[in-house]
């Protein structure tokens, strides 16, 4: 998530020059206006009214949300058509904000866009919607779409200078590291102004004068927090799950005299378990105890948990065959494990690409030597 590979120098003229140009408004899906201030075309649930404006009329949209909110978040919590989970760029009124209302800026992702309004209740505020494709907040600042060019076009496809008379842009602290601030404001001539790391936390900053304190920019990652993503991740890495499934199925079939289907259907539950077994320590528990195991590196806090939970099913007789076959499964369980967890960087608060790179060649390697120690073991216990 850095954002070290940007170029943000105040002097890079043709970087302005190009944050500048305005772009035809249809290409952001807006209906015909000049400056794109007309309510997007399709009517969602939370919208309530409409504002006018001197640039014409915005979206006023609820700050409370009902079952189909709750309802959504449930789905792309599970991933079920997680991509599509979003709401139209552009400009939207709370309450009956005026010219004077704080502007604050989220992405169009609606977990994103529904948390927001729903801290801003009771207030009366104009919240800027970027195209970030779908995306979260600080994802998109990381991969670029939660950015300068985006926030200055979005600034000018609404004409946001004509609707409020202060300058001022409210942005999540998470979306810093895709925002200049001062080309920002070379271009559009708004301040950019960051705001705490959790939504619960705008109204106390607004109320304290727009200043955090220390709590406010301090970003957690409780068990609450990985907890929300452990089925988005079951359902995403199942493909790995059926996959080895298939393979160690079929593999599970060869002995001295060939090969038996008979026998690979009988291993089938087996195996299942020991994959379910791997699955789990990587996805659930790793996550869930990812500050109390020892190393900083996820493959290897993986690694722990897999060869921890293969031991206590070696104990208490949930794993079946011969010593060898047991140890090809813990051999294996563990290797599983330490690559699903490896995969749970993507979603930590606390890891960096480059971090994520240098792991990667040393865990990648020793996933693959305990991987094929277990195809070395089954197959010593086949022809032994």
């Amino acid at each position: 998530m850095g954002c070290s590979d940007q170029n943000c120098e105040k002097g890079n003229s043709q970087e302005l020059l190009s944050i500048q140009m305005k772009v035809p408004i249809d290409t952001y899906g807006c209906r015909s206006s000049v400056n794109g201030t007309t309510p997007p075309k399709t009517k969602r649930h939370f919208y309530t009214d409409n504002i006018l404006t001197a640039t014409g009329e915005f979206p006023q949209i609820s700050t409370r949300l009902d079952w189909r909110d709750y309802l959504g978040a449930f789905k792309v919590r599970w991933g079920i058509r997680r991509n599509y989970y979003r709401v139209d760029p552009g400009l939207y009124a709370l309450g009956i904000p005026n010219e004077r209302s704080d502007v604050f800026v989220t992405a169009n992702y609606k977990l994103s866009f529904d948390l927001v309004r729903k801290n801003l209740n009771g207030m009366n505020a104009w919240l800027l919607v970027l195209d970030t494709k779908g995306v979260n907040v600080w994802c998109a600042a990381g991969k670029g779409t939660f950015g300068t060019k985006e926030l200055v076009r979005r600034i000018q496809l609404t004409s946001l200078d004509k609707i409020v008379i202060h300058r001022r842009l409210i942005l999540p602290q998470l979306g810093a590291t895709g925002v200049a601030a001062h080309l920002v404001k070379e271009a559009s001539g708004f301040i950019v102004r960051y705001g705490p790391v959790r939504a619960s936390d705008i109204q106390p900053f607004v109320q304290a004068g727009y200043k955090a304190t220390k709590e406010m920019r301090r970003v957690n990652f409780d068990w609450y927090d990985r907890l929300k993503l452990i089925p988005n991740d079951i359902i995403y890495n199942i493909r790995y799950l059926l996959s080895m499934l298939i393979v160690m199925s079929v593999l599970s079939g060869i002995n001295m005299n060939g090969y038996s289907i008979q026998q690979a259907l009988r291993n089938i539950i087996s195996i299942a378990k020991i994959i379910a077994a791997g699955y789990i320590a990587g996805l659930v528990l790793t996550p869930l105890l990812l500050p109390y195991i020892p190393t900083r590196n996820f493959s290897f806090k993986g690694l722990i948990i897999g060869i921890i939970v293969s031991i206590l099913l070696f104990f208490n007789h949930s794993l079946d065959g011969s010593l060898i076959v047991n140890l090809a499964e813990i051999f294996f369980i563990s290797s599983f494990s330490s690559f699903l967890a490896m995969n749970f960087t993507g979603a930590s608060t606390y890891t960096s690409l480059a971090g994520v790179k240098k792991e990667m060649r040393i865990a990648v390697p020793i996933q693959i030597v305990f991987a094929a120690l277990a195809v070395i073991l089954f197959v010593l216990e086949i022809t032994i």
